[in-house]
């Protein structure tokens, strides 16, 4: 992040006064991308709000109980059980398994069907013990949404970064997004990644390649050692 905002203002290393709009700028970007948790909504969300909407939408939302072992499997064999006792999120009838440390970042990579997918998938992890993932959302969409999502977890790319396939630098934007998912990752929070838009699917959308490109960059400059690739994915009879 610094040799991209030295980059822009040359001679200004140094000069605080100078580095103050850039610092700016800086705070922005990440504003951009995420906002802090808020538990919150998170107690609303998991307790209340959301199993009304999935009885709304839905007869009934069943989960495969042999492939989320294998994905509590492929968490638990890259960590430790934590202290304390075992989470409070646990579903009902689920297996009593403690919170996990990995000792890796867990990714979980997704195909995207319908915009309840971020939500749906962050409850079942977050209920089973894996911990509440920073879900990256692609699509556009208004302020006020996209705030409520940044709460819940949501991740954006910032504004002002060029197309995919442009010979242009990312400049400052790129910079700080790698920054953020290096930490991310270095903080072993897990991260869900789609790789379509639900109105192109069987194809990689542009965002996925922004993201996974970060992931290859932070495994190349050492920010993690390795990173654990899970594959995931909900069906639907009829996609909402």
């Amino acid at each position: 992040v610094q040799d991209a905002a030295s980059g822009r203002e040359p001679g200004s290393r140094g000069d605080e006064g100078s580095q103050q709009p850039c610092k700016e700028e800086i705070c922005q970007i990440l504003g951009e991308i995420q906002a802090p948790l808020s538990p919150l909504l998170l107690r609303l969300l998991c307790h209340w709000l959301l199993p009304k909407l999935l009885t709304r939408l839905f007869l009934g939302v069943q989960l495969h109980r042999g492939q989320l072992e294998m994905v509590l499997r492929a968490a638990s064999t890259v960590g430790s059980p934590a202290p304390g006792p075992p989470s409070p999120w646990h579903a009902r009838n689920s297996p009593q398994i403690p919170g996990l440390q990995p000792e890796v970042p867990l990714v979980f990579l997704c195909s995207h069907q319908s915009r309840v997918d971020g939500p749906l998938l962050s409850f079942v992890l977050l209920s089973q013990g894996v911990g509440l993932p920073r879900v990256a959302v692609g699509t556009r969409t208004s302020p006020r949404l996209r705030s409520l999502l940044q709460r819940l977890g949501g991740i954006f790319l910032p504004s002002g970064m060029p197309p995919m396939w442009s010979d242009r630098d990312e400049g400052l934007p790129g910079a700080v997004l790698d920054a953020y998912v290096q930490e991310v990752l270095r903080s072993r929070q897990p991260l869900v990644l789609f790789l379509e838009e639900p109105s192109a699917s069987l194809r990689l959308a542009d965002p996925a390649r922004r993201w996974l490109l970060r992931l290859l960059r932070a495994l190349r400059d050492g920010a993690v050692p390795d990173v654990l690739l899970v594959p995931v994915g909900i069906a639907y009879d009829v996609a909402p």
